[in-house]
């Protein structure tokens, strides 16, 4: 009777915990559109857009400006895997893109860690009204970049 208990306990627990990140991706829908960078050196400008390929991914890109000219791209990702979220930066001149797993969520923001990667090594989203604020760090720096809705 205790053993079929327990059986019957571990079994409601795993069901709960599994499929985690597929639950809690809708809490990302926030993330979607355009977003321009607003702290951008002079002469610079920038952004984020993001979609969702229904139910999940979402896919992204990031661009940096100079002019015309594109200094900066990466392709952002946020993808369920293994129960879990992960925000993948496929950055220019990197070799493979880089993962970082979701560590916290909620309706408006996101922390992601990956504490193997040189730099960064945590990224914050965290929105307000149509505002958004996301904070790269890691190694004792810390670069913030401002974007508004757009």
């Amino acid at each position: 009777m205790k053993r079929a208990l327990l059986s019957c306990v571990l079994t409601i627990f795993t069901t709960a915990v599994s499929g985690q990140g597929a639950t809690d991706f809708p809490k990302l829908n926030w993330l979607e559109g355009s977003w321009k960078k607003m702290n951008t050196k002079p002469g610079r400008s920038g952004h984020e857009k993001w979609e969702s390929i229904t139910p999940s991914p979402m896919k992204g890109i990031g661009i940096t400006l100079q002019g015309k000219d594109t200094v900066f791209w990466e392709k952002l990702e946020l993808v369920v895997k293994e129960d879990a979220i992960y925000y993948v930066a496929d950055v220019q001149g990197n070799k493979e893109p880089t993962w970082f797993k979701i560590t916290s969520i909620g309706n408006n923001g996101f922390t992601c860690e990956n504490d193997d990667h040189d730099f960064p090594k945590k990224i914050v989203y965290e929105k307000e009204d149509r505002k958004m604020k996301v904070t790269i760090s890691g190694n004792g720096k810390s670069v913030g970049f401002l974007f508004e809705k757009g």
